[in-house]
């Protein structure tokens, strides 16, 4: 099998599983995004540059590790390409509607509450005036978080209102979308599960060292922790809400012992997961790979 993955030059994962990969007997290529192209003709339909061979030609599954930014051209161009490649019959882990879906925190959530999943209260609105509205709304205490972004780059907690104005106008001066959720009291901890295939491999418990923040690459502390059965639940339904395949879900507990989904995400990390799991993840990825 030929895996083509897209990733970026250093990514660590591209490393972990083309080692996978190639213990498997495997083919990986790594590509990114800015060299995806399509040819469109009568006869049959093209993925690769129009310079010569190479891009989406010739694999057998492509992994999308990682979601750069760019125009919006760009990204439904990108995703446009993905889709007609799963078109074709070639897999795309995750399907190019799931990525859509979990880049987008506000059609997420949307999505896990349709899916009757609990869910933080969230307001999204594009003003600073409506921004503070539903900050009281909210009881006075939010979480702002960009409405794409992952490893918790860029949220802030406002819990007054002149950071609120100082916040929500800046946001609004940049063009950005005011994506305000209420405060949960976590006690400094969250849940991560993760999912392959209809099925949980595991989970962790990430703890902030500074901070409201458990994200490991925010200097988060990561430890084993087995999920419930109530957090599988809910970590698998909130994949399916989606559509991905493979995904972690964060959980939330508030001091009632309420737990909120927070976030499903659709490129999910497992350096941490791995080493307080004792789990070759992308062995595992590479072997449901072959299931496809």
């Amino acid at each position: 099998m030929h895996l083509g993955i897209l990733a970026d030059a250093q990514s660590w994962y591209f490393r972990d599983l083309s080692r996978a990969a190639r213990d498997a007997g495997h083919e990986c290529t790594r590509l990114e995004f800015a060299q995806l192209a399509g040819g469109v003709s009568e006869n049959r339909a093209t993925f690769g540059p129009p310079s010569g061979d190479g891009g989406l030609n010739g694999v057998d599954c492509v992994l999308v590790r990682s979601m750069p930014l760019g125009s919006l051209e760009q990204v439904v161009f990108r995703m446009d390409v993905l889709a007609r490649l799963e078109g074709a019959g070639v897999p795309v882990v995750n399907p190019p509607k799931s990525l859509e879906c979990a880049i987008d925190k506000y059609l997420t959530t949307s999505r896990l509450a349709a899916a009757g999943l609990p869910v933080p209260d969230t307001v999204v609105c594009q003003t600073t005036d409506e921004a503070l509205a539903a900050r009281e709304q909210l009881g006075g205490d939010v979480v702002v978080k960009p409405l794409f972004g992952a490893e918790g780059r860029g949220i802030v907690r406002v819990s007054d209102t002149d950071m609120g104005w100082r916040v929500f106008s800046t946001l609004e001066r940049i063009g950005a979308v005011l994506y305000l959720q209420r405060y949960i009291d976590h006690g400094g901890s969250d849940v991560r599960v993760l999912v392959l295939g209809g099925r949980v491999l595991g989970g962790m418990k990430r703890i902030a060292t500074t901070g409201f923040r458990t994200n490991v690459s925010q200097q988060g502390r990561a430890e084993q922790h087995p999920p419930t059965d109530r957090e599988a639940d809910l970590a698998l339904r909130a994949v399916a809400a989606v559509g991905a395949q493979f995904a972690g879900v964060d959980l939330l507990y508030d001091r009632d012992g309420r737990c909120h989904v927070i976030e499903v995400n659709g490129v999910p990390g497992w350096k941490a997961f791995a080493r307080v799991n004792e789990m070759d993840v992308a062995a595992a990825f590479v072997e449901w790979l072959g299931t496809l």
